[in-house]
């Protein structure tokens, strides 16, 4: 079929003199300048996933250190905070298949594979200790693991091979991940400290999209203003929410018109993002 429309082309254009090698070349050059080179960006992304993950052990270790020394009002202060550095670099944490369920696993995560407290470790096991046990006695050694587990992450963060399509993946399932648990309170089911991990899940994929907004607005002027704007507004609309010392109010005092508010915000933004990677193609 290829070369049946290679000889028909050749046919129709011998009038004006132009050879058919002549219009292969074309076709080819036209090809290669309209490949994207995104190199400095993937490589700004990379550095930005390891600073959230030098952060994160940093304040991982403040939280572990609380929770050794039986500080239930620290923990709880420091968990939120230092689960946002986490959030923010998701779409790299994980792709390490075994660590992120070390660190993240909810016990609902852990029954639908048929497992049980016995096999919970991470964040979220402590996160119960802390809320619903009203203790820290019997976590240090999930908060030794949890530590080791965090500092292991940041180390194979440098081995990871970090692509423009993990990048724009990426920043739509972190949208994807404040749709389906964020928005309904599932993920931080003790603490409900969720509205920190909706702003690092957004922050995150914000974070994508200005790396590569100037490719963006090469390519599509109007979808880039239209991102700012989504961005914007659903930025504006967690500053509702917010405390005075950088923190957010708990899940359980938003009414059901605030989650909607939200959501809308959250699905309006979710279209335009998926576009990132149509036009970067």
């Amino acid at each position: 079929m290829k070369k049946i429309k290679t000889v028909l082309l050749c046919v129709l254009i011998s009038t004006s003199l132009v050879g058919c090698s002549e219009i292969e070349e074309a076709t080819e050059t036209t090809a290669a300048s309209e490949t994207i080179d995104l190199q400095t960006e993937v490589d700004a992304y990379k550095e930005f996933a390891i600073e959230q993950m030098d952060q994160f052990v940093v304040e991982t270790e403040k939280f572990v250190e609380s929770v050794k020394a039986g500080d239930i009002e620290a923990a709880k202060a420091q968990y939120p905070l230092a689960r946002m550095y986490f959030e923010r670099s998701e779409p790299i944490a994980e792709s390490f298949g075994d660590l992120d369920p070390r660190i993240d696993a909810r016990l609902a995560d852990l029954e639908e594979e048929g497992k049980g407290k016995e096999d919970w470790t991470g964040y979220h096991k402590i996160e119960y200790g802390l809320w619903v046990e009203n203790t820290t006695e019997g976590y240090s050694e999930i908060a030794d693991q949890l530590l080791g587990d965090a500092k292991e992450l940041r180390a194979r963060v440098e081995t990871v091979e970090v692509t423009p399509d993990l990048m724009m993946t990426g920043s739509v399932d972190l949208l994807n991940e404040v749709s389906t648990s964020k928005i309904t309170g599932e993920e931080e089911i003790y603490s409900h400290t969720d509205l920190y991990d909706f702003k690092a899940n957004i922050e995150g994929a914000e974070k994508i999209f200005h790396i590569l907004e100037p490719k963006i607005q090469a390519k599509d002027e109007a979808l880039a203003k239209n991102l700012q704007d989504k961005f914007g507004a659903l930025n504006e609309l967690l500053a509702n929410y917010e405390t005075g010392d950088k923190g957010f109010v708990s899940y359980e005092e938003l009414t059901s018109e605030d989650t909607k508010r939200l959501s809308e915000a959250v699905n309006q933004l979710g279209e335009p993002l998926s576009q990132m990677g149509i036009i970067m193609e």
